[in-house]
Order: structure tokens, then sequence, then C-alpha cells
């Protein structure tokens, strides 16, 4: 079988695009070159590899065999060229990070103090909803994922990275908004506006008010921390979100002191148990354990 490097490096790009052209574009080839490149590739293989199905390419069983072979052989390739530019002393290479939507709050400024000191290293950083976090994870799309609520069906490393404390919040003129004690019976009759069912934090807040023998009354579900927090603003009920998602300011906005919360979640580092890390993503890893720290102490 007779494939190139490069054919397989434009296949891989091929079954994370979704689309010929896409893949042609991020291999800096023209179109009818992907496309003549994929055919040999098909021919080598001697067996389908793909179907475009309403214009969205699909692959087929050998295809995703294919696809995962060229992964792990392209990321022991940038490993190599990453060790190779070490030893030079060049701090050039690529660094792929995905993160759970709520991550995004506090990853970017810990991704912006290691930019600042390895301004060569070019960084992909994939902000998604859990599903779809865990959809790279599993296909092993990146170099290191940040959640909250790891799946518990694949082995991971698993590292944790820092609280994410999980609070109730009303409008900021609610009349709980200054009331020292504040108990779930005194929210019976407010509507819990919510992450949608599949997030980390709903699969928290679920769990936790199950414990705690409470059901909300009325439930308003949104798939953002912004369309929440605006609809509480808006008076439209209370919520229960990431301490993180508020940020230092949120005038508009008031923590209730309500007994049994914050529910104490955790951010959790993870990536797939055998994985050997890039040196980079090495060096990213220690950079995050290490800035934490002083970033919460700055937050709090």
């Amino acid at each position: 079988m007779n494939i190139t490097f490069r054919q397989l490096r434009l296949f891989l790009a091929l079954a994370e695009t979704g689309s010929v052209s896409a893949a042609a574009r991020v291999m800096h080839v023209t179109q009818p070159t992907a496309s003549m490149q994929l055919r040999e590739v098909t021919q080598a293989v001697g067996l389908p590899l793909y179907e475009v199905i309403s214009r969205r390419v699909h692959l087929t069983e050998a295809g995703q065999a294919l696809a995962r072979t060229a992964r792990a052989i392209a990321g022991e390739w940038d490993a190599f060229e990453q060790r190779v530019s070490g030893a030079k002393g060049l701090t050039s290479g690529r660094l792929k990070v995905a993160v759970v939507s709520t991550a995004k709050y506090f990853v970017p400024r810990l991704l912006g103090s290691f930019c600042k000191l390895h301004p060569h290293i070019d960084i992909s950083l994939e902000v998604l909803n859990r599903d779809h976090v865990i959809h790279r994870l599993r296909s092993n799309l990146d170099d290191l994922y940040v959640m909250s609520m790891p799946p518990a069906d694949l082995p991971l490393e698993d590292e944790i990275l820092m609280p994410n404390p999980l609070v109730v919040i009303a409008p900021a003129g609610h009349p709980l908004a200054h009331k020292k004690r504040v108990t779930l019976g005194h929210l019976q009759a407010e509507r819990f506006i919510l992450r949608e069912k599949g997030s980390g934090t709903r699969m928290a807040t679920d769990a936790h008010l199950r414990q705690l023998g409470f059901a909300p009354g009325a439930v308003l579900e949104l798939g953002s921390n912004e369309a929440i927090k605006e609809s509480v603003e808006g008076q439209l009920g209370v919520s229960i979100v990431s301490r993180h998602a508020l940020g230092a300011h949120h005038d508009g906005l008031a923590v209730l002191n309500v007994q049994g919360f914050p529910i104490q979640s955790q951010w959790h580092l993870v990536w797939p148990k055998g994985k050997q890390l890039s040196p980079i993503a090495q060096v990213f890893r220690a950079h995050l354990m290490g800035e934490v720290e002083g970033w919460l102490n700055g937050w709090q």
C-alpha cells in the first residue's frame, strides 16, 4: 500500500472538516488536486473510505480506521518535530485544546500568559458544549481537554485543575438578595433557568437538587450562560451557574446565600489514558497547574 504522508494529512483534514474543499484549504492545495489525491488514497486502500451525502463527507468504517491511523501517525510526527525543535533551542509547534463552554471564562486568560512565554507556538482552542468536547476526546483530536464532568466510561488521565463552585443567582433587586440565610423552600415558587440537559453544570445541579430532595416548580432551559444571565437580569427567574461565569462584575445579578450552596464542583484537565503528551502539551500542562493558584487569588 503506497500512501504518502502528505496524503495521510490530507485525508485527516477531510475527516476533521467533513469537506473536500475545506480539506484542500487546510492543506493549501486546489480542490481538484485534493480530489485527485483522495482518489489515489482510496485506490491504494482498495475499499471505499467515504461517501458524500447532502454535500457532507461521511467516513466509512474503513475510512474511520484510516483516520485513526493517520491521526496517530501525525501525532507521533508532531511530537518528534517538537523534540527536535527543543533540542535546537526552539519553541515552535502546535497545541490543540478543547474546553466546555463555561471554561471560556478563564481558560483564554491562562492561555494568554502561556502565549506571552511562548509566542511562536500556534494554539487551537475549541470551545464547545460537553457532548462535542467528549466526541473530540473519544476521537483523540486534541492534546488536552478541560471540563467539569469527565465521562466515567473513558479511561482518562485526570487532574483537578481548580474549583468550580456553582451558585444560585437572582436579579440584583430580588427580595432575597440581601437575606443572610435563604432556604430552597424560599425558592419553591421561582422559575429555575437552567442549562440544557447533558451540560456539566446541569448534571451537577440535577444531582445536587435530588440529594437535597428539591424539585423546581418550573424550569426554563437555555443553551448558554449569557442567555441565562440576561434572563435572570430580566427577572424571568433564578438560576444555578458556575461562579466563573459571572466574572468580576455582575451588577445586575445577585448571588443568593442559599443553604446547601455553592455546589462544590471541580474543573478537570484530562487526556486519554496512555496518550503520550507532546513536549508542548507537557509544558502547557505544567504552566496551567502552576498558574492556576495565583489566578484564583486574583479572582477571589
